[in-house]
């Protein structure tokens, strides 16, 4: 809903009376239950709440794009608008297509194609110790000769139509099954937990009844496609746009809280055998990622960055003097932690982001980013300002500014991390 200038301002303070009515905030991360997003919970989605929010905030017609698409999330809430998603991570975009694709046959004849390569898998099950040093210690070996055989006999086949489906419902599966602690973001395989399913094949074949279940609603079917690539590339959103121009946007960037992407899906890409070494992830999966953690910091970027972000008169003095703030915490330990070579690096690469959008959307447009700040070693970064500030840079207007939740709270009984409190917020502008 817009009023007469096109602004969507009364749609979005409905929708925030809503949430606010049933507890903002009170639901966060990709949902585990919600069809189409409980195939696979990629830790970056958006949470329902999130993500009504900002889809009042935009107009109800035209292509809606989203240039960090992840899993798909935002197809899930955006159902049935055109929609166009850009995503860098492989595996991830994959899921993505997966889920707007249109299926090959009916629910039915997904559960055979399951039945069918189990069947096929148990009888040849995979050796557990030819896999990846990584994967080894994360599954006791009986478990790990299924999950390999399952994927070995989903190789095999690979005309299969619904090997796609298969393949998700197999990953999905991986860490309900592992005898460690496989949260996100990172795999501890030396900390033993009792795993939530002991049967791999049975929660398996669990995992396909809910992906059948979901192509059989297809009033719940994500519409729209998803483009592979650098959101900070000009290629990329040539390709996206498609000689169009965007209605909206609606997105969730990476938040400047040292979350590795990449990392956090080792365990799938190791299992699956697309990489083999952390070089090879590092040049295959993180190379297109925004700059958002240590792991991706190099100090001639950071000077690049820094050097580029002080030509813009209204933010560059102020992320200038964070990055002096956050260097300085960093030299008072024995090891610290590169923040400072991350922070110019984020919100330069950010700042493509935008030009990109700017340069793809139609006058009248409106984006709604939900975006997290933050406060390494202490020092609060009020990144969806920042943002907002950096969108203005490149010729858009501000408009709302709504907290959406609290953040960081597990970690307050942590004495050796700040105590800065944090919130996730959403921010929207307007091109003129």
């Amino acid at each position: 809903m817009t009023d007469s200038t096109g602004s969507p301002r009364c749609s979005i303070l409905t929708a925030v009376t809503i949430v606010t009515q049933r507890g903002i905030g009170s639901v966060y991360g990709t949902s585990r239950d919600r069809p189409f997003d409980r195939w696979f919970r990629y830790p970056a989605g958006f949470s329902p709440d999130a993500l009504a929010l900002a889809a009042a905030a935009v107009n109800d017609s035209g292509p809606i794009v989203d240039p960090f698409f992840g899993s798909g999330a935002t197809a899930v809430g955006l159902a049935g608008r055109s929609l166009v998603g850009i995503e860098t991570h492989p595996l991830i975009a994959d899921l993505a297509a997966t889920k707007l694709a249109e299926a090959p046959g009916s629910p039915d004849q997904l559960r055979h194609a399951a039945a069918a390569l189990v069947d096929t898998a148990l009888a040849a099950p995979a050796d557990p110790t030819r896999e990846h040093h990584l994967v080894q210690r994360c599954f006791n070996a009986s478990i790990l000769a299924q999950l390999g055989g399952l994927r070995d006999a989903l190789a095999s086949d690979a005309c299969n139509p619904w090997g796609r489906y298969l393949r998700w419902a197999l990953l999905g599966t991986l860490r309900d099954v592992a005898s460690v602690k496989v949260g996100w973001p990172y795999q501890r395989p030396a900390l033993d937990r009792e795993a939530p399913y002991r049967d791999a094949v049975a929660r398996m074949f669990n995992r396909v009844g809910m992906i059948a279940d979901d192509l059989g609603a297809p009033q719940l079917k994500p519409t729209g496609r998803v483009v592979r690539g650098d959101a900070r590339s000009a290629a990329t959103w040539r390709r996206a746009a498609a000689s169009a121009r965007f209605a909206g946007c609606v997105t969730s960037p990476p938040y400047l809280n040292n979350f590795d992407y990449a990392d956090a899906t080792r365990l799938e890409l190791y299992f699956l055998k697309t990489v083999s070494t952390w070089r090879e992830m590092c040049a295959e999966v993180r190379a297109g990622m925004v700059v958002a953690t240590t792991q991706q910091s190099a100090r001639a970027r950071a000077d690049r960055a820094i050097a580029s972000l002080k030509k813009r008169r209204g933010i560059g003095p102020e992320l200038d003097s964070l990055t002096r703030q956050l260097r300085a915490e960093r030299e008072r330990r024995e090891r610290g932690k590169e923040y400072d070579q991350v922070l110019p690096a984020y919100f330069a690469d950010l700042l493509r982001v935008l030009s990109h959008l700017h340069r793809h959307t139609s006058s009248g447009a409106t984006c709604a980013w939900v975006i997290g700040d933050s406060a390494p070693y202490g020092v609060y970064v009020d990144t969806p300002r920042l943002v907002g500030e950096l969108a203005g840079e490149v010729g858009f207007e501000l408009g709302d500014d709504v907290t959406v939740r609290s953040r960081g709270l597990r970690w307050r009984k942590n004495g050796s991390r700040h105590q800065v409190p944090l919130t996730e917020r959403l921010i929207t502008f307007r091109r003129p």
